[in-house]
């Protein structure tokens, strides 16, 4: 009876799961079914209908997008902002967790704690300082930038690092260190293999962060270093002329290609890095 209630509960769960999965592939459909269509049809009352013979667009939108946005240029920026960032925040945010991890002191508690507060802190309060600030340190720049990404990207990456590292047996490191390996010998031999599962997770969950930012880059190197965020927005606020649409809709649908493709083929390690950085921490 128990067996039969536990199947029956995990049938209905998958089936809800399924609905709501569709659902959430609903904004994607939209966004490709309306990309192919003219920019006459893509009103309020025609946004849910199919391409027909007299909407059909083919490709004009997506080769119209891309020019308009300098599209080529938008993606050589978010590429290069999203790697440095990643990078920066996976390699400092990983070696600040093994210090908090092994130094047992009320600085390291309150660093951690400090951390772990900056999560509940919204971008909002300190976006206008911090832009005045990045100004005068001429950090307005896809290689500056980077630091702003660390500093809002530190408390998560920090907090889930510091859950696995507190699982590893520190005598790993003191083997190393009797055999007279150096601090940065011990963390990037010894620690750094062991944490890579965590590492990526950590890197997957931040680029498709940075990727799909506007309001940091808009705030900060908008205008001349355009992402692919801000060179849509700039069709649909009309920097580019009219409001296209169409334009924006194929931007858009190539825009989130590379990012899918990405999470799909390191989903697995999102599930594994949370749970052993969250969990048995």
């Amino acid at each position: 009876m128990i067996e039969a209630k536990s199947k029956a509960f995990r049938i209905t769960a998958s089936l809800a799961l399924s609905v709501l999965a569709l659902l959430y592939l609903v904004p994607v459909a939209l966004i490709l079914m309306n990309s192919l269509k003219k920019k006459l049809y893509l009103t309020a009352d025609q946004a849910f209908n199919l391409p027909d013979s007299d909407s059909f667009a083919g490709l004009d939108n997506y080769t119209g997008g891309i020019a308009k946005t300098d599209f080529w240029s938008a993606v050589g920026y978010s590429v290069t902002v999203t790697v440095l960032s990643v990078g920066v925040i996976v390699l400092c945010c990983g070696m600040t967790a093994w210090y908090i991890a092994r130094v047992k002191s009320k600085f390291t508690s309150l660093l951690y704690y400090m951390f772990v507060f900056s999560m509940v802190v919204p971008f909002q309060m300190v976006m206008f300082t911090m832009a005045s600030i990045t100004n005068r340190l001429h950090l307005d720049n896809p290689i500056g930038i980077a630091v702003m990404y660390l500093g809002f990207g530190a408390g998560l990456s920090v907090f889930v690092f510091v859950g696995f590292i507190r699982t590893v047996p520190i005598s790993l490191e003191e083997a190393a260190m009797m055999d007279g390996a150096s601090a940065w010998q011990v963390y990037f031999r010894v620690i750094f293999p062991v944490i890579r599962p965590t590492a990526i997770t950590v890197a997957i969950l931040n680029t498709m962060w940075i990727w799909n930012d506007y309001l940091l880059p808009q705030l900060t190197i908008g205008g001349r270093y355009n992402t692919i965020p801000v060179a849509v927005q700039g069709i649909l606020s009309g920097t580019y002329g009219d409001r296209d649409l169409g334009a924006m809709m194929a931007v858009l649908a190539v825009a989130v290609v590379p990012i899918i493709a990405f999470y799909l083929v390191l989903q697995r390690y999102i599930i594994n890095g949370v749970v052993a950085g969250a969990v048995k921490g």
